[in-house]
């Protein structure tokens, strides 16, 4: 299947202390815990300065991949795509 980009919704996301990368994600009343890092992407020099730089991190998650976004400025989660697990 493929990542299916969807409108930002926003999230709560804990992170690792030391290296930021995200451990558990709650999306409204459910939380679902981080299994696998894929990929993270830096675009920072990708964004106007005025939207700010921000950091995409696609996580595996026990049901669902994820498209996560952290937007730097506006310190803001918001998952941007989504994949069902096969």
């Amino acid at each position: 299947m493929a990542m299916v980009r969807v409108a930002p919704v926003s999230v709560q996301v804990r992170t690792d202390w030391f290296s930021g990368t995200p451990r558990e994600i709650t999306w409204g009343e459910d939380r679902l815990p981080v299994t696998k890092l894929v990929a993270v992407r830096d675009e920072s020099s990708a964004y106007p300065a005025i939207t700010g730089p921000r950091t995409v991190f696609e996580v595996d998650t026990p049901t669902l991949r994820l498209a996560l976004t952290y937007q730097h400025r506006s310190r803001r989660w918001a998952i941007e795509g989504l994949d069902q697990a096969a």
